[in-house]
């Protein structure tokens, strides 16, 4: 049933944003109650209300940027003229793309370019249903979420500004999004791989989907280790006992064997309290060692998370895939699957030496990639991972041992490091009781710790992983 607004229904400013933007217009722009917030305070900036392309939880000054929406009401009283400068600071002060002020009697919508602000529409509030469907092309939540994927360049979007500055501007054009589409934007897979243990991986694997997961990405993550660490960190394992393993009949093992049953819709599951929002995650279990020789031999075996990876493209921005610690058909699988490669180190001697088996291991991968038409593997660079934090080594150790990546193993090296830090134990070490007994409770560090250093740590290692895969 469609929501009609009725501009007389507004006789204050509490009434236009209850009535006007809550009850109509965020709805019929198709902003969810999960991608709006209200009353949102930024130090001494106070907006009435921010709207998201996605959902951002927790959402700091960064995360507002030029996909999302602004919108100041004000009393049906009030003339907008006084307050369009009050906009203009917000958003060039958040560096907002629009903004919407309205008093329920009239609708004014702006776009920032540099520091100037711009008029781009214009209508009285009882014209709001004749010329909503201009107004979502504008600053629509599905406007913002294809800018947001990349399915039109912000430049683009510019120039169509500038064409139809005025009161009545067109719809976005269709053949934009039509076009951005044949490009073939597709799910980026990250495999987090080391061929020695002890580095790392685990907690790069899933805080780094954590990271992902709060900005807005939608993420898969993948436990291909029969230790099943992901698993667990995730949130996964509860159970104390044989008899209650819920995981033995549906995890990663039964997509690798079955073609046509077991997708990844059937067998992936939600963290459990891991994370907010929740990941998605396809489990591990123990029982991956006894399949792998049987897997080993299948024609298809290789690539057949690949192959049902595929079919879900189109519900996830982001895979990351944890690997075991050795050059085993799981860990080759993974590299096959993988657009993406990070190797986690905490840049010590065995790791280091480990780093001429990877390279190897990976030049196999590429050759059977070409062999099935796929692209060499992308490696994102060795990231520095449980470095020590102290100061003397930090300053004479550290910088010759990340030299010696590049100089003698011809790696490239990430700008991130991920620091060996109480708040990254501590974070998995978590529990509950129950009754008498003491149940795993692990989640995120950015769940865990928000403000805590290594929180920022996985939020910049996500940026930085994000800019070389160029979302």
């Amino acid at each position: 049933m469609s929501i009609s607004f009725d501009p007389e229904q507004c006789r204050n400013e509490s009434e236009v944003e209850s009535k006007f933007i809550v009850q109509y217009l965020l709805p019929a722009l198709g902003y969810t109650p999960d991608t709006w917030y209200q009353e949102v305070a930024f130090g001494s900036i106070r907006l009435d209300f921010l709207a998201f392309a996605t959902q951002v939880l927790p959402f700091v000054v960064d995360s507002v940027g030029v996909l999302s929406l602004v919108i100041e009401a004000k009393s049906p009283q009030q003339n907008l003229d006084k307050h369009s400068q009050r906009l203009k600071r917000y958003l060039v002060s958040l560096n907002a793309r629009y903004g919407l002020l309205t008093n329920g009697r009239e609708i004014r919508i702006f776009t920032r370019t540099e520091t100037d602000l711009h008029l781009v529409f214009q209508c009285r509030g009882r014209e709001i249903e004749t010329y909503i469907d201009q107004i979502r092309a504008l600053i629509g939540r599905e406007t913002l979420a294809h800018l947001h994927a990349g399915n039109f360049s912000e430049q683009k979007l510019d120039q169509w500004v500038v064409a139809n500055r005025g009161d009545r501007p067109e719809p976005v054009p269709e053949d934009w999004i039509l076009e951005a589409k044949e490009r073939g934007e597709t799910v980026k897979v990250i495999a987090i791989y080391h061929n020695k243990g002890g580095v790392g991986k685990t907690t790069i694997s899933v805080n780094l989907a954590s990271a992902f997961r709060k900005l807005g990405k939608k993420v898969l993550l993948i436990d291909l280790d029969s230790q099943a660490n992901t698993t667990f960190a995730a949130g996964l394992i509860k159970f104390q006992f044989d008899e209650d393993d819920d995981l033995k009949d549906k995890n990663v093992r039964h997509v690798l064997e079955s073609g046509d049953a077991y997708s990844i819709d059937d067998v992936a599951r939600r963290s459990h309290f891991f994370n907010t929002p929740e990941i998605d995650v396809i489990p591990a279990h123990v029982s991956l060692i006894d399949v792998q020789d049987t897997l080993n031999r299948l024609s298809s075996g290789k690539t057949r998370l690949l192959s049902k990876l595929k079919q879900v493209e189109s519900s996830y921005d982001i895979v990351v895939i944890d690997t075991p610690p050795s050059r085993d058909f799981y860990a080759q699988v993974a590299l096959i699957a993988a657009d993406y490669l990070i190797i986690p180190s905490d840049l010590k001697p065995f790791a280091n030496q480990g780093l001429n088996n990877v390279r190897t291991f990976v030049q196999e991968a590429n050759e059977f990639r070409e062999m099935i038409g796929k692209n060499s593997l992308n490696i994102l660079g060795v990231l520095p991972s449980k470095i020590a934090t102290n100061s003397r080594f930090l300053e004479y150790v550290f910088p010759k041992q990340r030299q010696t990546i590049v100089d003698r193993y011809q790696f490239p090296l990430m700008e991130s490091v991920i620091y060996d830090r109480v708040a990254l134990s501590h974070c998995m070490d978590k529990m509950i009781v129950v009754g008498d007994l003491q149940i795993p409770d692990p989640k995120s560090v950015l769940e865990f710790a928000p403000d805590s250093p290594s929180a920022e740590e996985f939020q910049l290692l996500a940026k930085e992983v994000a800019e070389k895969m160029g979302i």
